[in-house]
Parts: structure tokens; C-alpha cells; sequence
């Protein structure tokens, strides 16, 4: 991967960290619901994601967030939000610093 769409990563990854669960005092990335992040050589995105539990309140108004947050990102060509339960989610898949700030450690 070149420089540029490293960057860009890591930019989108920096956008995923300011999305909040509305329930839950951590972001998104740090909850564990982000699986993988794929910029594209055209500079497009795909985000693979899932929720805490399959009825989620926020299933169907998160991933149009993010998709928007990201796409306000300057070189970001399009973005995609794809959900999946496979693994499902677990409180193992939250980071030590999300885990320390929801009691878990």
C-alpha cells in the first residue's frame, strides 16, 4: 500500500474513533463493532462492521453516520458500510483502554 492510501487509512480509522455508541461511553473502534477498513487504489472505502447485538437501535442509522463522516474526508472518492455477524460480537473484542473505561477490567 503506498503512503497515500496509508495515510488515508489512518485517517478514516481517526473518523470510525470520534463515532460514538449512543449507549455506550466508547467509539466504535475502540468497542470492537470495526472489523476491517480497505481504501481502494481509487480511493474508495469499505468499512466491515457489526453491532453489539443484532437488534441494535442504531443498526440503521449508524452506518449512514459513518458513511457520511467519511466521505467528508477530502480524498475519499465513495464510501461503504458493510455490516456482518460473523464472528459476532464480543466484549473480548473491545480495546484494554474501552474495557478499563466500562468497568471491565
Amino acid at each position: 500500500m503506498n503512503d497515500d492510501l496509508q495515510k488515508l487509512g489512518e485517517d478514516v480509522v481517526g473518523v470510525l474513533c470520534q463515532i460514538y455508541d449512543p449507549e455506550i461511553p466508547v467509539n466504535i473502534y475502540e468497542l470492537g463493532l470495526i472489523y476491517d477498513v480497505e481504501v481502494s487504489d481509487q480511493y474508495d472505502v469499505r468499512v466491515l462492521m457489526t453491532f453489539t447485538a443484532p437488534n441494535c437501535p442504531v443498526s440503521e442509522t449508524l452506518p449512514v453516520e459513518i458513511k457520511e463522516k467519511i466521505e467528508t474526508l477530502e480524498k475519499v472518492k465513495s464510501a461503504t458500510i458493510d455490516i456482518t455477524w460473523d464472528p459476532p460480537w464480543e466484549k473480548d473484542m473491545m480495546s484494554e483502554e474501552a474495557k478499563l473505561e466500562l468497568g471491565f477490567l
